[in-house]
């Protein structure tokens, strides 16, 4: 299961003189993460490197260090400790002392990878949501299981036939919840639609 960060974490790491600080934090969508890397780094660095993922979408600058040494390894270790929607930035001030290809490689990704091991997370749950009709006889019963199945009460109409509810909840307890509700209602409730994810 997919993880993202609950706030945003740093992490100072030196190599040799240069000194990496990784900033870690949500980013449910490109934008909010390019917003996070205009707050995050630091003009006065000698590079501002970054990658995000959000879910299928990814992205990665290596920022003036040679290609493939910091926006890649910054991405690797995003996937490598399962987080998704989440921008990571590491700032480098250099130290004077050149690292070569492969330092850069392990202090960018070392870096970002410490950063979200250390960082709270929560994990990403995939959500449903679902339209329900029921009569009113059975609208104690719909709302008991609702509750027992983590189910989210989006909006609720009533009409002459009995209530119509939109309803969002973890996408794993949707076959459960419909056979419960069967049960429950000898099969009186009706499903008009199940829209995908969240």
């Amino acid at each position: 299961m997919s993880h993202t960060l609950v706030a945003a974490a740093t992490h100072l790491l030196e190599v040799r003189h240069s000194r990496f600080l990784a900033h870690a934090a949500p980013a449910a969508t490109p934008e909010q993460a390019l917003a996070f890397l205009k707050q995050a780094g630091d003009a006065d660095a000698t590079h501002n490197c970054w990658a995000y993922r959000i879910g299928g979408e990814y992205r990665s600058s290596d920022d003036g260090e040679p290609a493939g040494t910091a926006g890649r390894p910054i991405l690797a270790a995003i996937d490598g400790q399962d987080c998704d929607q989440v921008m990571v930035v590491v700032t480098r001030w250099y130290g004077g002392i050149k690292l070569g290809a492969g330092g850069l490689v392990r202090a960018y990704g070392g870096a970002a990878s410490e950063c979200l091991r250390l960082a709270p997370r929560r994990p990403l749950i995939a959500m449903r949501r679902l339209t329900l009709a029921c009569p009113f006889d059975d609208l104690g019963s719909v709302h008991a299981q609702l509750a027992l199945h983590a189910a989210e009460k989006c909006t609720e109409n009533f009409d002459e036939h009995g209530a119509r509810l939109r309803i969002e909840l973890p996408a794993d307890r949707v076959d459960d919840l419909k056979m419960q509700l069967r049960d429950a209602t000898r099969d009186r409730v009706r499903w008009l639609d199940t829209v995908g994810q969240a």
